[in-house]
């Protein structure tokens, strides 16, 4: 069994991160070098997106990071475990429809 597949993730009921500007990560989630990104830079955003999601261990983590139209717009391209993909997924059913 890999860690991915029992580690505990979690899952806001809502999000309310910047939308724009540069993010600059806490060692709590992001321990390398590469702490800052600017969101309007896409693989920044990709990284930025991917790393709190899988590092956050608490709500509040997620909601002050992650802006849902953002993440709506890269969801597709994020590598996430498909545990935490079908998390999310079912908090945020457009995530899923707008893969279809």
């Amino acid at each position: 069994m890999r860690y991915a597949e029992i580690r505990p993730y979690t899952v806001p009921e809502e999000l309310a991160g910047p939308a724009a500007g540069v993010v600059v990560l806490p060692t709590v989630l992001d321990w390398t070098p590469k702490r800052v990104y600017d969101l309007s830079d896409d693989v920044d955003l990709r990284m930025l997106y991917e790393t709190v999601i899988r590092e956050a261990m608490h709500v509040e983590e997620l909601r002050k990071f992650l802006d849902p139209v953002l993440l709506s717009a890269v969801w597709q391209r994020l590598w996430l475990p498909p545990r935490v993909r079908l998390m999310w997924e079912g908090r945020f059913p457009q995530l899923a429809r707008r893969a279809a």
